[in-house]
């Protein structure tokens, strides 16, 4: 298998988010553990490291390198802020938005969304409930990951869980944009909560924590993509 930066659904996305494990040397080794289970299964993963260590990843590593965010912003005196175009420039080749712990307005998310498709990131709006999803996906972003916040970080899969809110999301956003990859997120721990999201049609899975947090990280990403696999064959 040759990598490459892009993206092959089901799509297995791991977020860094601002953990001690995954700061700058250590996110650089999850991500190259990420790349070699990529290589060795065939199955995608996706990082979104900390802004700072986009570059570094991006320059290392092969596998799809994502922001965490950006903001609806142009060149300008935007102090703090981050700008679509930096994230574009450093290695990412697309971007959250709208994370749980990252809310925005629904106009905000509108607005990041057209921008980042200007510079032509791939976008992952995430949402915590059908109707939002449905809000999302009349926006067309590239991604939707339905995380009921509830469940995030508590080692509960919402594939298990909550599956009725997985099934209903994805057939809603497909009646109103077939186009949209659908992730599923908040809670997977293991390959079995890829499995079940995927035989409810999610294409892919959004995590943090089970992985990050994990003992053994490679053991974690190898059993996760196992779920993969096994709804596949």
């Amino acid at each position: 298998m040759v990598l490459t930066r892009e993206v092959k659904p089901p799509l297995i996305l791991i977020n860094f988010k601002a953990y001690q494990e995954a700061t700058g040397k250590r996110a650089l080794s999850l991500a190259k553990t990420a790349e070699k289970v990529s290589k060795d299964t065939g199955v995608c993963f996706g990082v979104a490291p900390q802004y700072v260590d986009i570059y570094l990843l991006a320059q290392s590593v092969e596998i799809p390198v994502f922001a965490q965010h950006v903001d609806p912003i142009t060149y300008g005196a935007f102090t703090g802020y981050v700008l679509p175009e930096a994230v574009k420039e450093v290695g990412a080749i697309g971007t959250l938005i709208n994370h749980s712990e990252r809310r925005l307005l629904l106009s905000d998310v509108d607005a990041a969304i057209r921008r980042a498709k200007e510079v032509g990131l791939l976008t992952i709006v995430c949402t915590n409930n059908p109707n939002v999803s449905v809000a999302a996906a009349t926006l067309n972003p590239w991604s939707v990951a339905i995380e009921p916040p509830e469940l995030i970080g508590q080692g509960r899969a919402v594939s298990k869980v909550k599956p009725e809110v997985v099934s209903e999301s994805v057939e809603r956003i497909k009646r109103v944009n077939r186009d949209v990859i659908v992730l599923c997120g908040a809670g997977i721990m293991n390959g079995d909560d890829v499995h079940a999201a995927l035989k409810l049609k999610a294409e892919g899975v959004l995590l943090a924590s089970g992985v990050v947090k994990a003992k053994d990280p490679e053991a974690k990403m190898r059993d996760l993509a196992s779920g993969v696999l096994k709804a596949s064959s």
